[in-house]
């Protein structure tokens, strides 16, 4: 297992975080096709990340109304987990009651939810809290104080975002330095094969302002698991819960690039389109969920698929982006200075260490 510097911080994490939106039992709401894991299970699976030497944790207030926070804090008392050794993650946004104050990033909703997290997981405080969206009813800079106030309090260590785009994360990172508060150190955005939009405006963004990346569903919802294909549907979630969107046409061609690599190499699909991904720079940690311990065990095992430099250009070339404005026009322009560019030493990556 390998482990990266958590953007510009002191912050090391595992190449792959345990994702939990699966634990719990949703109803009612958009995790009711996700969240089935039972505490025994939650348990199991825990013991078997750790175990695989994963030291970060993801979750989220929403997740199943919060069960899911209340079945990571029971497994990692259950394990006996000390908490120095773990990174834990959760968000802040999402509707948790009635009220029209009981969802938002106003102050008053956050300081409310970091209490109901911490107490929920058993925890005295957590390393990364995200932003679990966009609320256009608050201004950044309110919710920008109420997270800073938790930073000096010592409630929370690191902050970050999800779902935002690259103009509103420059905008806080902007009002950040010049208010002297806690800046975002991370974004937790969709990324996959399948799905390589962001790297349009935000992994610009990302590595100008040293912003680490989350990675949440890899494996588009279940769709580059391997279990899908021109010839028939799979019996995966998104039988159910079509989610996130994608262009069927396009991934089935990935998926029929990936699938001789993965044959060569008597490996899943899904591990090859996992090691595509750790093979960017600019991700530092991808997020995996299971139900069973199998799936997991299958996605770590993607940390041990090396992919070739033939095999990446294959994978870069079917699942690219078309190119539009302004980016084909900074290809032209970034032409004009090639010959001084390409005499430039490499720009200096993410820390790895290995594990």
């Amino acid at each position: 297992m390998h482990y990266n510097q958590f953007g510009r911080t002191g912050l090391f994490v595992s190449e792959l975080c345990l994702g939990t939106m699966t634990f719990g039992q949703a109803e009612g709401n958009i995790y009711a096709a996700i969240g089935h894991t039972r505490q025994h299970e939650a348990d199991r699976i825990l013991g078997s990340a750790l175990d695989a030497g994963i030291n970060f944790i993801d979750t989220a207030n929403v997740y199943s109304t919060g069960q899911s926070e209340t079945i990571l804090g029971q497994a990692l008392k259950a394990l006996s987990v000390k908490r120095e050794d773990v990174v834990i993650a959760t968000k802040v946004l999402g509707r948790m009651g009635d009220g029209p104050n009981d969802a938002g990033l106003s102050r008053r909703h956050i300081l409310d939810q970091v209490k109901a997290s911490l107490k929920r997981m058993r925890i005295d405080h957590i390393d990364l809290y995200q932003l679990h969206g966009w609320d256009a009813a608050t201004p950044i800079e309110e919710s920008l104080r109420a997270l800073d106030d938790l930073v000096r309090q010592g409630h929370v260590r690191y902050i970050g975002v999800s779902n935002w785009a690259a103009w509103q994360i420059t905008k806080a990172l902007g009002i950040s330095e010049r208010m002297g508060l806690a800046r975002f150190d991370s974004l937790q955005a969709y990324y996959s094969l399948a799905g390589r939009a962001l790297e349009r405006e935000l992994v610009p963004m990302m590595e100008s302002e040293r912003v680490g990346l989350m990675v949440w569903s890899p494996l588009a919802g279940g769709f580059l698991s391997g279990k899908y294909s021109r010839e028939g549907a799979g019996d995966g979630r998104r039988a159910s819960f079509d989610y996130p969107p994608v262009d069927k046409e396009h991934a089935f061609a990935i998926i029929e690039a990936m699938r001789p690599m993965a044959n060569a190499r008597g490996v899943s699909v899904a591990q090859i389109a996992i090691a595509w991904l750790l093979a960017q720079e600019v991700v530092t940690s991808v997020i995996i969920g299971a139900r069973r311990i199998d799936q997991l065990e299958d996605n770590i095992a993607a940390t041990k698929v090396v992919l070739s430099a033939e095999e990446l250009v294959t994978l870069d070339s079917v699942s690219a982006l078309t190119s539009e404005y302004p980016e084909w026009s900074f290809a032209m322009q970034r032409a004009n200075r090639s010959a001084v560019l390409s005499s430039q030493r490499p720009a200096v990556g993410s820390t790895h260490m290995t594990g």
